[in-house]
């Protein structure tokens, strides 16, 4: 299956507040039904390492509806680790979403801004995480951004996104049909995974951003779950 280059309807303009409030239920759903938060905890358990003797700090990149940054908030309550966690999100009913969302948690802050131009200072976090979010841009784009985030994060990036597959696809397309009428989600979930990289691909992208030391694995089902540390860069 080639790489689509075809935008999904959640990357353009104009669209109701009520179709996207809609569409990101599903989102919040469907992250639900296939444990979407895991493989983020996977790979951010493993770039943390040994429990830290301070607060750590957390940007998490296309936050969306905010579900990463509760489930990240619930894992350091659970692990008495400290954490604050800000979710940037650049499309305004998104980020009221998100804000509406994380406002009984005082630990997370959610602010409107664009991923590829941050309005923090260099070394502002301790880790940025991007989940499901990168698949949405070019390879060229991509690596940018990386780079860009490399000078935010002191330890590592994370990073979590879907794996492009027949399987995946159909999958995503079926499961759709089954639970919504919404034409956004009908539409951009199975786009979203051939919009999507298969796991050498992803490889050779992070290979290429050469931004530090990075940890790869595979995550069920049809996930890719990454830390990568900066320390060697720095």
């Amino acid at each position: 299956m080639k790489r689509s280059e075809e935008k999904e309807m959640m990357d353009c303009s104009g669209h109701s507040p009520d179709l996207l409030a809609d569409d990101l239920r599903n989102l919040r759903r469907l992250n639900r039904y296939l444990n979407g938060s895991h493989s983020v905890l996977l790979a951010f358990e493993r770039a943390l390492g040994r429990a830290p003797d301070k607060p750590i700090s957390i940007l998490d990149v296309g936050t969306g509806s905010a579900d990463i940054p509760a489930a990240i908030l619930a894992w350091s309550r659970h692990r008495k680790v400290p954490a604050s966690i800000i979710g940037l999100e650049a499309e305004t009913t998104t980020a009221r979403i998100a804000a509406e969302r994380s406002k009984t948690s005082p630990a997370i802050q959610i602010i409107q801004g664009d991923a590829a131009a941050p309005p923090f200072s260099p070394g502002t976090f301790d880790f940025v995480i991007a989940s499901q979010f990168l698949h949405h841009f070019s390879e060229a784009k991509i690596i940018a951004l990386l780079h860009e985030w490399a000078a935010l994060a002191r330890r590592a990036i994370v990073i979590s996104d879907l794996v492009r597959h027949p399987l995946a696809y159909h999958g995503a397309r079926v499961l759709t049909r089954l639970t919504t009428r919404n034409v956004m989600t009908l539409i951009d979930a199975p786009l979203s995974v051939r919009r999507a990289f298969t796991l050498s691909e992803w490889r050779g992208l992070f290979r290429r951003a050469d931004i530090g030391a990075v940890e790869m694995f595979s995550v069920f089902p049809f996930r890719v779950a990454a830390a990568v540390r900066l320390g060697d860069n720095r």
